[in-house]
């Protein structure tokens, strides 16, 4: 075995490793058995499948297959049994939960407050619901040996009305579990200038806001993202490849956007599986995050919907460790910049930083040298005693 094989990180590892998310739906990442449960509680009939494992690959198929119907109808499933306070609780706790499970230290976890007023909750009561939500997640994790923090991003659908509102919504909750700011929806027909009035005021307010941009429609949408409006992060951003030029020797050459965006550090927003299903890369090895990070552009890997692409934070390092040979020095890379990017303070950031993430890689790193010298932590071997 070579020792390129030997340094890439094993499943086991990859899981326990300390990972930081900053794009991951609230309303794309629920448990199959707990969408049955809550469409049965809340009289919700309209689910394709009633036993979670069947609705579970439904759930994955139907985002794999093509269709932007299908794709789109199953937000509408899960928004639909998110309609109450218990609910809204449930399944923000659940998703603290599983993340932290899953290793995640730190998650932003983003929803549109708009989709869950159906059965009457007002816009405040949404937010305090999911904010509650979230707080008994990292209660139970905790209490599980587990360690996670939460923020919110409250996001508005770019295709409606109300982003200022929700932008307000989100100053107003900022000291109270909200971190940030973002809209989310089809870019093509729907550019973020259409809500100026948003971005101006969270910029006069000194709040946080990502955009996504270049996830379907391009440079212009990540042109305006930065220059119109100033986003602090590109939600996706993977479509900045568009004008990175590659010759027949392997030359680069980056364009004036793309120069600027790894000049400026922005943050990219990176969800590989997600981008596979919506067409934005044609698989792993083609995709741009390959050569964004031979760049050392600010790159992160997130998940986007959990639920529909049948992934978590472990199954996406599984994906790249497999695809770009990533070792642990490269997982840490991403998570740093990660948390790097976060909506905490810069003081709150260092120290998630250098508590958590630095040392939690370098025990990992140790444990892979004893097992190369034929030992375990803890334990003596004579003179091979590390």
């Amino acid at each position: 075995m070579t020792s390129e094989t030997t340094t890439l990180p094993s499943s086991e590892q990859i899981r326990r490793a300390p990972k930081v998310l900053l794009h991951d739906h609230l309303d794309g990442g629920l448990r199959p058995g707990t969408v049955v449960d809550l469409a049965r509680e809340t009289g919700y009939d309209g689910l394709p499948e009633s036993d979670p494992d069947k609705l579970g690959i439904w759930f994955r198929e139907a985002a794999d297959s093509g269709s932007l119907e299908r794709y789109l109808e199953t937000f509408a499933h899960t928004c639909a049994v998110m309609q109450t306070r218990d609910a809204l609780m449930r399944v923000a706790a659940e998703c603290a939960e599983d993340l932290a499970a899953d290793g995640v230290v730190y998650a932003e976890i983003r929803y549109a407050p708009e989709q869950h007023l159906e059965k009457g909750l007002s816009l405040e009561e949404v937010v305090e619901a999911v904010n509650e939500g979230f707080r008994e997640g990292e209660r139970r994790a905790r209490a599980n040996g587990h360690r996670i923090r939460v923020g919110a991003l409250l996001t508005a659908m770019r295709h409606a009305a109300r982003a200022l509102e929700i932008a307000e919504l989100a100053n107003r909750y900022r000291d109270t579990g909200v971190v940030g700011f973002d809209i989310a929806g089809a870019e093509a027909g729907y550019p973020p200038t259409r809500h100026l009035d948003a971005f101006e005021y969270l910029k006069r307010e000194n709040n946080h806001f990502t955009i996504h941009a270049g996830e379907a429609f391009g440079l212009p949408s990540i042109w305006q993202a930065l220059q119109w409006c100033g986003a602090d992060r590109l939600g996706h951003g993977v479509r900045i490849i568009d004008d990175i030029e590659v010759d027949d020797d392997g030359a680069v050459t980056l364009g004036r956007l793309a120069s600027y965006v790894r000049d400026k550090r922005i943050p990219l927003e990176m969800c590989p599986t997600s981008n596979l299903q919506t067409g934005a890369a044609s698989s792993y090895a083609e995709h741009p995050i390959g050569l964004l990070r031979r760049l050392q552009f600010r790159l992160t890997v997130n998940t986007d919907n959990r639920l529909m692409s049948g992934t978590s934070m472990s199954r996406e390092f599984e994906h790249l460790v497999k695809t770009f040979r990533y070792t642990l020095d490269d997982m840490q890379w991403f998570t740093v910049n990660a948390m790097k990017s976060a909506f905490i303070p810069f003081d709150e950031r260092l120290a998630m930083i250098n508590d958590v993430i630095k040392p939690g890689y370098a025990e990992l790193r140790a444990e892979w040298l004893f097992r190369q010298a034929g030992t375990t932590p803890g334990t003596s071997r004579g003179s091979d005693a590390v």
